[in-house]
């Protein structure tokens, strides 16, 4: 499906998204605010207002401010040192720009790449996009979560889409169960992002809230994972401390032919220690 994003230029080259989300937060905004409320009829009524045209999904405003694009540098200079908007649900059709210390989450571009057999099968790699479906495929069919997380691991569902308390939708892009050699049970939501998709702290934040609210009875482990290109993929996995969603373990592999593995990096593995 074509998206409405990047071509919604207004005549003086800003993007209307960016038009809109700047109306709303400086509306609302006051000098000091680590917290900004707004709902989703504000959307339509500055859309209105300013003779902007909207995509029928109006969740793509938010989604893009969310996972694509940056905020406007007005509203991102509000910030206090060190801390960055970001958008957050906060019930249903209910949102708040809210001052984070970490927003983004980015591969560690130095973390060395494990070399695994790829088990991609020859038709899903010839017709395979380089996006979120295309990783999902790659990750289940290469056993990568279950290799990752030293857990057997199975697919529950695709495209979770529910409703949390105090968070309103939430959409995860897979959730897998698992258990371990000691009998424990996991759940464990998986956001896969492609392309130039970022995995945004929010993310993670509603992912562990779901499973907590959803799944009580398991243990939450939050894990993530990004191209970075065709055949190497990033996986993160997350953790609360202190109130705040840190990173836990990264880990980066390499999907490549069994003859791709030498004798020495064989013997490199084997000396790593977990």
């Amino acid at each position: 499906m074509e998206r409405v994003i990047g071509s919604i230029m207004a005549n003086n080259g800003k993007n209307r998204y960016a038009q809109l989300i700047e109306d709303i937060f400086f509306k609302r905004y006051k000098k000091g605010d680590t917290r900004v409320e707004f709902i989703r009829e504000d959307i339509e009524k500055t859309a209105e207002l300013l003779d902007i045209k909207l995509p029928k999904n109006l969740g793509d405003v938010i989604y893009s401010f969310k996972f694509r694009a940056s905020l406007p540098e007005t509203i991102k200079t509000t910030a206090d040192p060190g801390k960055e908007w970001v958008i957050k649900n906060i019930g249903r059709s209910q949102y708040t720009f809210e001052q984070l210390a970490n927003s983004r989450i980015l591969p560690d571009n130095m973390l060395m790449a494990i070399k695994i057999p790829d088990a991609t099968p020859g038709i899903v790699e010839r017709y395979a996009l380089e996006d979120e479906q295309s990783l999902l495929a790659k990750l289940r069919y290469n056993r990568l979560l279950d290799i990752f997380t030293g857990s057997t691991c199975y697919s529950l569902q695709n495209h979770l889409r529910t409703t949390v308390p105090g968070v309103g939708q939430v959409e995860t892009d897979e959730i897998y169960v698992g258990i371990d050699k000691l009998g424990r049970q996991y759940i464990f939501p998986l956001q896969a992002k492609g392309g130039k998709d970022e995995i945004g702290i929010v993310q993670i934040e509603q992912d562990i809230l779901l499973c907590n609210h959803k799944y009580p009875a398991l243990i939450c482990r939050s894990i993530a994972a990004q191209f970075l290109d065709s055949n190497k993929i990033a996986i993160f996995e997350f953790t609360v401390q202190d109130g705040e969603i840190r990173k836990k373990v990264e880990r980066h592999y390499q999907l490549v032919s069994q003859t791709e593995i030498t004798e020495e990096e064989l013997a490199a593995y084997n000396q790593l220690v977990d």
